[in-house]
């Protein structure tokens, strides 16, 4: 009892010396002498008063705890009671810092925990219970798809040399930014959680540097894949159902609209779970499913074999500059392969988080263990289809067109509707996790407005008009995937330069030092890539021209 009443005296000396005495009204005139009786009495009522008094706590109405508590919510300080003009004298404290509700490192494990009031009420950071196998989930069902299929064409122009070194080299450098971008999510300076991209980005840069160079590439990069998602997802349903009909089906069959309206009422029905903690499971189907149609296609491919007059000498161009461009493009297509990384901070936002544990070590087990399965697709689908097929792999579509072109006849047609299935419950379930974060900045403009959540209607109401919006574009604007390459080039320093940029800005490396050079060297390359792409992207819309057709979807 006497050390509790100690340390608690101790306390109450070090609020004594962190408040503004100079607040408090002291008399000028010479203090009346106090006599020993009264002076033994006035110390005993001080010292029972102590002996009884709570410790104090941070209001619990203030989970922050930035502001520590006022002189009136002091029970230590009774004025009434300890004569202003009675000096004590105690020894300084030794106790560490970290006992007493003003120490900073209790200040810096609250901030760690200090989450805006609103983001309890955005889809995103809604639920704060994730751990490492949800996000190997998203990362597995947001890391992989359809460009995927396309990465043997890039081997045709590249060969097998340069092409297996830049797949290789673009997974090492997309995974460095990826651990960037995980490591960066909460600060320990600030004691910020930074839950989204785009906040990460304008909170270091600036609004008005990420109004100009992030808004439009983190958006394209989910609605824009929400509107791709319908059309491969629409025209896999028509596929299937072909296959499965076949030519004895007497039934009037859908138009290719009406399938993606289809997959758009699918969609828009799943996407009414509430928030991303909540699509962990759909995640997963999404992500067994793409592991499922990647292995399906490059086993078909390899075992029947290779065809008829295969090359694997690289395309040449007649002339030097469509050559260079040529080469630009299938460097594009390695790059656009890798995506996801516009979702990394909302994943790792999910999870709980603490001094002691915190969020980027679940979340990096996660991370790794979804990329070493997202290997294991990625480079036999680009290997095992370039050596199937080489030059003649076509172009459009690659491995997707390759099967059914191909192998149509001689492959089991339960072998190609499954496939054909996979891709459909696939693009269902990226649908989800591509479109959080459109539903989430729908949602936060209602909650900003009227400082309350969002009615389940409205949020009913709202993520339905984003899927029909999607559709409508789809629909309307069917040749958008000819200018996939010049908008990719605007979105490839997501992936490849920001995250190296934001790590500078922040963490501040020494100058010359070894993260200083890297990050230097791989923003700037990312920088020029994406403005070589642009180049490149522009002129093959110049050089092969677009058929324009609003409404015609084929």
């Amino acid at each position: 009892m006497a050390e509790s009443n100690q340390r608690e005296l101790e306390i109450h000396d070090e609020f004594m010396e962190e408040d503004d005495i100079s607040a408090i009204p002291v008399s000028t005139t010479s203090p009346p002498e106090i006599d020993s009786a009264s002076q033994d009495h006035v110390d005993d009522v001080h010292n029972n008063h102590v002996a009884t008094a709570p410790p104090v706590q941070t209001d619990q109405s203030n989970p922050s705890g930035m502001s520590s508590p006022s002189l009136s919510e002091k029970p230590l300080l009774n004025l009434s009671i300890v004569p202003v003009n009675v000096r004590r004298v105690t020894p300084r404290s030794h106790t560490p810092n970290f006992f007493t509700p003003l120490g900073s490192p209790i200040r810096r494990a609250i901030r760690l925990t200090k989450f805006d009031p609103q983001d309890a009420w955005l889809p995103i950071t809604e639920s704060r219970n994730g751990n490492a196998y949800y996000a190997a989930f998203h990362t597995l069902c947001s890391g992989i798809g359809i460009p995927a299929l396309v990465l043997p064409v890039s081997f045709t122009v590249l060969g097998w040399t340069w092409g297996i070194i830049s797949l290789t080299v673009a997974f090492t450098w997309q995974l460095y930014t990826l651990w960037l971008l995980v490591k960066l999510h909460e600060s320990t300076e600030t004691g910020m959680r930074y839950s989204r991209y785009l906040q990460l980005f304008s909170s270091t840069f600036g609004d008005k540097m990420g109004k100009i160079f992030a808004v439009f590439p983190i958006y394209y990069l989910s609605g824009g894949t929400c509107v791709a998602l319908i059309i491969v997802g629409g025209s896999s349903m028509k596929l299937f159902y072909e296959m499965l009909c076949g030519h004895e089906c007497t039934s009037k069959p859908l138009t290719t609209v009406e399938w993606y309206l289809v997959f758009t009422c699918a969609a828009v029905v799943l996407s009414q779970l509430p928030n991303l903690n909540s699509i962990a499971g759909v995640s997963l189907i999404g992500a067994i499913t793409a592991i499922g149609y990647c292995t399906i296609m490059w086993l078909v491919a390899v075992t029947e074999g290779r065809l008829d007059g295969v090359s694997y000498d690289p395309k040449k161009e007649e002339s030097n500059i469509a050559m260079i461009f040529s080469i630009l493009n299938s460097l594009g297509i390695i790059a656009f392969a890798f995506k996801g990384h516009n979702l990394t901070l909302e994943i790792q936002a999910t999870m709980p988080s603490s001094d002691k544990k915190p969020s980027h070590v679940p979340m990096w087990r996660g991370v790794k263990f979804a990329y070493v399965i997202i290997a294991l697709c990625l480079f036999p689908l680009a290997i095992g289809g370039y050596w199937a097929y080489g030059h003649m792999i076509p172009p459009n579509g690659g491995m997707l067109t390759a099967i059914y072109q191909f192998h149509g006849r001689d492959t089991s047609t339960f072998i190609l509707a499954l496939t054909a299935l996979f891709i459909i419950v696939n693009a269902v379930s990226s649908f989800q996790i591509f479109g959080m974060p459109m539903f989430d900045d729908m949602e936060s403009k209602y909650i900003t407005r009227f400082n309350k959540p969002c009615p389940w209607w409205l949020r009913s109401i709202s993520r339905a008009m984003f899927g029909f919006g999607c559709f409508f574009i789809a629909v309307a604007i069917p040749f958008l995937g000819s200018f996939a390459g010049l908008i990719g080039g605007i979105a490839i320093p997501i992936t490849f330069a920001y995250p190296c940029f934001l790590w500078l800005k922040i963490k501040k490396p020494k100058r010359y030092s070894f993260m200083w050079l890297l990050n230097w060297t791989l923003g700037l390359s990312g920088t020029a890539l994406s403005i070589i792409l642009i180049a490149a992207g522009i002129y093959v819309v110049i050089d092969t021209g677009i058929q324009v057709s609003f409404f015609k979807p084929q």
